[in-house]
């Protein structure tokens, strides 16, 4: 059952006897990419997701339809497909279950602590402190009154977020420390929260230069019998005033002494998380010059889907190497790359149709991925395009293009 920290050197026949087993809790865009990579190698792919038909099921040989956060259906689903390895691919798991099934044997990807960590911002600020990582100012609230006294020991303005979200979530701008505003804050954030914690996090709200994520992949060194450490190459992105990802591109465009800052430290994180695979560490760059800590995700980072067409290994193929026992020599950047996220602003459409297709892709070096989630709500990242150029300027101008040229409508 276990393949922790070991090489493998074969693999079974997917519903065979000696198949071998990979579930995904979560089945979404990079869930999907991890699932076609992991089909690639022959492995047996189960997806565990709320909602049916999420984009990692059209590609698994099996799915199940739970709350992710209920214990018992967790459980239940792991005793019966016995999978070689758990791969978590969202935050809102019940993470009880995950410590107990691994304490029972089962790999859980990278491990449980690492998920508790990167999912709940009050253990994620812990733990940056412990490692010295500097941060924004923050405080925790546990009601609107709180969020009102926080914002006004900070100073406004500052960012009001659940304590566990992600993807931007729940995030709301206080512009002012005002009563009705904390009302609003508060109120919004709990109501995207991921679990039933009714805390927020407020922190200062930081004037941006630009922000980084740095990709760290950890697996098993059979010649030196470690487990080895590595980085990929720095990928700079922007949220245009979103709390989400939009644009991102790799190479970044920074100095070679910041993101050499920026590489030491997603290191020391990922080190002290501990296990095998990705962790996509984010830093925000601030107009006054600070390099800050903002989160970490052990799996891969939305961020990083341009390394499907910038590198000779992506995250995601990265990622089931590792946590298979399976050797990653140095990953190479072949090319500049950059991607545009495409939003929705439907809400409540199924079965939405991306239309334009024929005129992004006919631009050179562009590549689309329309994830099929089979329904839309406000905000929801249903495609992305990205883009090879000879330039990083080159790729991000194609990248821009490509997305103006598409869009979500509903189906006839």
């Amino acid at each position: 059952m276990k393949l922790m920290h070991r090489m493998r050197n074969e693999l079974g026949t997917p519903l065979g006897s000696n198949a071998v087993k990979l579930l995904l809790l979560g089945g979404g865009e990079l869930g999907k990419e991890i699932a076609l990579e992991a089909q690639r190698l022959g492995i047996e792919v189960i997806v565990a997701d709320r909602y049916d038909w999420a984009p990692a099921m059209h590609i698994a040989h099996r799915k199940y339809v739970i709350d992710l956060l209920d214990y018992s259906a967790v459980k239940a689903v792991v005793e019966r497909e016995k999978p070689d390895v758990i791969v978590p691919e969202i935050e809102a798991i019940n993470v009880d279950v995950l410590e107990e099934l691994e304490a029972k044997g089962y790999h859980i990807v990278p491990n449980a602590k690492a998920v508790r960590v990167a999912m709940n911002k009050l253990e994620l600020r812990k733990f940056a402190a412990k490692l010295g990582l500097p941060t924004t100012r923050y405080r925790f609230a546990s009601s609107w009154r709180e969020v009102y006294e926080a914002c006004e020991e900070i100073g406004p303005p500052c960012l009001v977020k659940p304590e566990m979200s992600s993807s931007g979530h729940g995030h709301y701008k206080m512009v002012s420390a005002d009563i009705g505003e904390a009302k609003k804050a508060y109120e919004h954030a709990i109501a995207y929260s991921r679990g039933t914690s009714r805390r927020v996090i407020v922190e200062e709200h930081v004037e941006l230069e630009t922000e980084l994520t740095v990709i760290v992949y950890r697996w098993v060194d059979a010649d030196r019998g470690s487990i080895a450490t590595n980085v990929m190459e720095p990928i700079e992105h922007w949220r245009y005033g979103k709390y989400h990802y939009i644009e991102s591109w790799q190479p970044s465009t920074r100095s070679r002494d910041l993101l050499t800052r920026a590489e030491n430290m997603a290191l020391k994180i990922a080190e002290a998380l501990g296990g095998l695979g990705v962790f996509g560490v984010e830093f925000l760059y601030t107009r006054d010059g600070r390099l800050l800590f903002n989160e970490v995700a052990p799996r891969p980072h939305d961020t990083g889907l341009v390394t499907i067409v910038s590198q000779d290994i992506s995250e995601f193929e990265a990622h089931v190497r590792a946590i298979l026992g399976l050797p990653i020599p140095e990953i190479k950047l072949l090319t500049p790359a950059a991607s545009v996220a495409i939003y929705t602003d439907l809400d409540g459409k199924w079965h939405p149709v991306l239309r334009g297709v024929y005129e992004a892709i006919k631009i050179p070096g562009v590549k689309l991925l329309f994830f099929g989630k089979p329904f839309t709500y406000r905000g929801r990242r249903m495609a992305v395009v990205i883009a090879r150029g000879e330039t990083v300027e080159e790729a991000r101008r194609r990248a821009r293009e490509a997305a103006k040229r598409v869009r979500v409508v509903p189906r006839d």
